[in-house]
């Protein structure tokens, strides 16, 4: 058991020695020449895992959504992202910033895109409107709980942008929790989109990094905006080991993160002063309503031994992950029930 529980993000897992061991074993380059042979087949892996010709390793997924965006635009396009969309609310204003493009957010249902109004919102270049160039979609969504979108969502906009000559870039950054939870093989996401990136720092326990997957054209501009931005790296074969690790041992337990939070939602719903979903969480977050302060009672679960993140005055978020056994969520539901019933 692990105290105190850290249920705040699948961010925090800490490598294990086996992986640790397969970085220090490493072979390694210059990553910026080129010339790292872990690094090389890692990208190798990632791309294939997801039908693409090429990959590129990141520092980060913000980074990685970053120089997709800026890759697949010129300043002054527009582009199409969910209203509540990481890259819209969580990466700093980077579509402004960092793109110099306009966003236009679309709604969703429960993380699902609405497909008619994407459809519908689609702006052709003017000489007074800007032209919609890039649809962004999030799958795990965050915001909404971890939430999967359908695959036939994603076909469905994949031949909207097609038909419309617009790019797709899937912000996945958990997207292999929507593959193992659904039985998808990922290359079918890869089959829908121009781009995608998924995370090694989150469920599959690595201690950085990300991969962006796309053509080998796409790659080859994006390996340049990635240098503008700071993201060149070195001997990064190191942290591509780690990835390598992850991919070939921590994919297939992420059924149990899900099986986790399915069983932590069962253990706290119901308890006095919480609101949580009827349905089971789809992947492995469960957010969890309060009827006072979020922040208040994370502060007194943090005395109880568990860690959570408010993400709203009145919600916070528990998110499973490589470091939480069945203990620890017997545990924290225990905790967080007796926190309840003091509220």
């Amino acid at each position: 058991m692990h105290t105190p529980v850290d249920l705040r993000s699948d961010t925090t897992t800490r490598p294990s020695a086996s992986m640790r061991a397969a970085m220090a074993a490493a072979e390694v380059g210059d990553d910026v020449f080129d010339d790292d042979p872990t690094i090389h087949r890692l990208q190798e892996q990632a791309a294939t895992r997801f039908g693409k010709e090429a990959a590129l390793l990141m520092p980060s997924g913000t980074m990685s959504n970053c120089v997709a965006v800026k890759t697949h635009t010129t300043p002054g396009d527009e582009i199409l992202l969910d209203a509540a969309a990481h890259s819209m609310l969580y990466e700093v204003g980077m579509p402004a910033v960092i793109a110099n493009v306009l966003t236009r957010q679309f709604p969703s249902e429960r993380g699902v895109p609405d497909v008619p109004f994407i459809a519908a919102n689609i702006q052709t270049e003017s000489i007074h409107a800007p032209g919609t160039r890039l649809i962004v979609l999030e799958n795990t969504h965050n915001r909404a709980g971890g939430a999967i979108i359908p695959m036939e969502t994603h076909r469905e906009i994949w031949e909207i942008a097609n038909e419309r000559g617009l790019m797709l870039h899937i912000d996945g950054a958990r997207i292999l929790n929507a593959a193992v939870a659904t039985g998808t093989e990922p290359r079918e996401y890869g089959a829908c989109c121009h781009s995608i990136t998924f995370c090694l720092s989150k469920g599959l326990g690595c201690p950085v990094g990300s991969v962006l997957c796309g053509s080998r054209e796409f790659i080859g501009r994006a390996r340049r905006v990635r240098k503008l931005l700071g993201g060149g790296m070195r001997q990064a074969g190191i942290l591509a080991a780690a990835g390598i690790y992850a991919l070939e041992n921590h994919v297939d337990r992420l059924a149990d993160d899900h099986r986790r939070a399915a069983a932590l939602a069962m253990a706290i719903r119901g308890a006095r002063n919480l609101g949580l979903d009827d349905r089971p969480p789809p992947t492995n977050m469960v957010y969890v309503r309060t009827a006072g302060s979020a922040a208040a009672f994370c502060a007194a679960m943090r005395e109880a031994g568990v860690l959570a993140a408010p993400t709203a005055a009145d919600r916070f978020r528990l998110v499973t992950h490589l470091d939480i056994d069945d203990d620890d969520v017997e545990f924290a539901a225990n905790a967080i029930c007796r926190v309840a019933a003091a509220a």
